[in-house]
């Protein structure tokens, strides 16, 4: 808009002081010489007006579209984990069902131990962040519980290595890769099973490997089905809070699933 006004301005005030000074031939000549240094430096006011404006514009909106990511990771990852819990409350409940039906005395240990689990999930597990031991105290409750419901049939192991400090993880992480070796495998078996549950922990690095037995009878592409839900939630989870930062490998065999997760911590 500048340019077009100097564009119809600049050759009228010209056309004008050059009539009036028609019998000054000198000022002419230097009316000609101001003409061309007056739009030169409209040209430049309007570039550099122009560049910053566009640069405020790219600026802001940048910051815009960094706030949104923001707030749309966040209330995805809320939504992610919200789909975790419940999903593992519920299956808690159907097993303590069982149990009560059986008038087990196993029933109140393991109302004790989802009351803790249950604490940790209601009031600990709100940050993106939480400390890595509380996980992992997690972990050893949940299969604590699983001890308690599966019977001497089945054998639990987790092998922790390393040293457990001040690293922190996102919350929620490793249970559904653990959970899934419950409800598609072990559930799934008549005789014995097994589910071997490894953590290498390093200062900034953390390595999870879980190994469960699967029937033979059970087909690898209902378990795959079977179990997808849950396991491509965990994937997101994980693209959205370690991106370029994890390695996930899944081993699905006819006789066993194995999981090897390594994140990098922050």
């Amino acid at each position: 808009l500048i340019i077009a006004t100097a564009l119809v301005i600049i050759p009228i005030r010209f056309i004008a002081f050059y009539l009036k000074f028609n019998n000054f031939p000198d000022l002419q000549s230097s009316l000609l010489t101001e003409l061309e240094a007056g739009f030169m430096l409209l040209v430049l006011v309007a570039a550099m007006s122009t560049i910053a404006k566009i640069t405020s514009d790219w600026l802001k909106h940048q910051r815009e579209r960094k706030e949104l990511e923001t707030q749309n990771m966040q209330s995805e990852l809320k939504f992610l984990k919200s789909q975790v819990n419940p999903h593992f409350l519920f299956n808690t409940l159907n097993s303590l069902y069982a149990l009560t039906l059986k008038k087990s005395d196993k029933a109140p240990e393991i109302v004790i131990k989802l009351s803790e689990m249950m604490r940790y999930m209601l009031y600990e597990c709100n940050e993106r962040y939480v400390p890595l031991y509380k996980e992992i105290n997690y972990l050893k409750n949940y299969l604590e519980l699983e001890k308690l419901r599966q019977g001497e049939d089945i054998e639990i192991n987790l092998d922790v290595e390393g040293t457990v400090a001040d690293q922190r993880i996102a919350p929620m992480m490793f249970i559904p890769f653990v959970e899934n070796s419950f409800k598609h495998g072990i559930n799934k078996q008549l005789s014995q099973g097994f589910v071997d549950i490894e953590l290498d922990i390093h200062e900034q690095q953390i390595q999870l490997k879980i190994e469960n037995s699967k029937p033979g009878s059970y087909p690898v592409a209902e378990h795959k089905r079977s179990g997808g839900i849950g396991l491509k939630n965990v994937k997101r989870r994980l693209n959205l809070i370690y991106p370029d930062k994890y390695e996930l490998s899944i081993n699905d065999s006819p006789d066993k699933f194995r999981v090897d997760l390594s994140i990098e911590l922050e």
